[in-house]
C-alpha cells in the first residue's frame, strides 16, 4: 500500500477549480481513498487476495488521472504509467 500512498501524496490536480473536470477528479480520487480503505481492511482481517485487489483498484484510480492529464504525476514513471 505504500506505492498507492506514494502515488496518491505525489498526484497534484492539473484541473481548474469549479470546472466539471475538477468534480470528475474529486470522484475518482475518492475512489482511490475508498480503495484503499477498503484494502487496509481486508489486510487487517487477513484476507490477502481482496486486499491485492482493492489496493490495485486503487493505485489504478490515481494513475488513469496522471494517464488522462487531469493530476500532474511530476515525471515519476514509477508511481505512474505517464502520457
Amino acid at each position: 500500500m505504500a506505492i498507492t500512498d506514494a502515488a496518491r501524496n505525489k498526484a497534484t490536480p492539473l484541473v481548474s477549480p469549479g470546472s466539471d473536470e475538477e468534480r470528475r477528479l474529486n470522484d475518482m480520487l475518492r475512489m482511490c481513498d475508498d480503495y484503499r480503505k477498503d484494502a487496509e481492511h481486508f489486510l487487517e482481517n487477513g484476507d490477502l487476495i481482496r486486499a491485492f485487489g482493492a489496493v490495485y483498484y486503487a493505485h489504478a484510480w490515481v494513475d488513469a488521472g496522471v494517464r488522462i492529464g487531469w493530476l500532474d504525476g511530476h515525471g515519476d514513471d514509477e508511481l505512474f504509467t505517464l502520457p
